[in-house]
């Protein structure tokens, strides 16, 4: 039985059972009633997680609009577990003109509304951010991905695994390292780094190699040390996504294949 990968919890339950991955997908729609018939389309196919990309949505500067979006978004997603995401133009987001300091006002607010179970918040906004990211999530019992995202290159590995380890020394409840690869090599070392971070830290790991050439990880990922994978439901938001229902037949031969446990429900 291969199971390199640590679980992500609800309050203190595996997601989907502790079936490796997690496969969730992305509502990246810009008003809020496409997002809502988005949410419609993505609930059909039965995913594990919704991760709502509020960076694409053009109300982001209106908190309370925001919060009550997000609220809807939890009606609709019916005890699915929800990740709020504001992903920066730096880091692949989509463009918006909404300050750092402003974003984490946002995330406040929408912990404080607890109608989300995950937030997602770069380790490129600097440790200071990061915690108040994490203290807002913790008072209201959200958890904190912490991330780092490179849609330029590969970094080797010692820095790739490095920013597993900075996530889990600035409190994350889970580390996230998106990176995109030029070659065939890149896609290993992103593995690798998993692999080790797997095996060193004592938080849950999302990780993937983007683009094409890194479609690879999105479907072995998990038995190298990654929780989570991302599909496409409706609309990607990132390069080399899978469609959800391929992805998933993907990994059921690779489950079959590898002897991996899968615990349905």
């Amino acid at each position: 039985m291969i199971r390199a990968a640590k679980p992500l919890c609800v309050n203190g339950s595996p997601i989907a059972n502790g079936r490796l991955p997690v496969v969730c997908t992305p509502l990246v729609a810009r008003t809020a009633d496409a997002i809502l018939a988005e949410l419609a389309t993505v609930m059909q196919a039965s995913p594990d997680m919704i991760e709502w990309r509020v960076d694409h949505f053009g109300g982001i500067a209106d908190a309370a609009a925001v919060v009550e979006l997000a609220r809807r978004i939890e009606a609709g997603a019916n005890g699915t577990p929800i990740i709020f995401t504001r992903r920066s133009e730096r880091e692949g987001g989509a463009p918006t003109s909404l300050p750092d300091a402003q974003a984490i006002a946002l995330y406040e607010a929408v912990c404080a509304a607890r109608c989300v179970e995950f937030v997602d918040w770069e380790l490129s906004n600097g440790a200071a951010s990061v915690a108040r990211v994490r203290a807002a999530a913790r008072a209201n019992g959200v958890a904190l991905i912490a991330s780092y995202h490179n849609f330029r290159d590969t970094p080797e590995r010692g820095v790739l695994t490095e920013k597993f380890a900075q996530a889990a020394r600035e409190g994350a409840d889970v580390a996230k390292v998106a990176v995109m690869p030029n070659d065939a090599g890149d896609v290993l070392s992103l593995l690798d780094a998993t692999w080790q971070a797997s095996r060193a830290l004592d938080i849950p790991l999302i990780s993937m190699s983007m683009g094409p050439l890194g479609a690879l990880s999105r479907i072995a990922g998990f038995m190298y040390g990654s929780a989570l994978t991302f599909a496409v439901g409706a609309a990607s938001s990132a390069p080399g996504q899978l469609g959800i229902d391929e992805l998933r037949a993907a990994l059921a031969v690779l489950h079959r294949a590898s002897g991996s446990e899968r615990r349905d429900d």
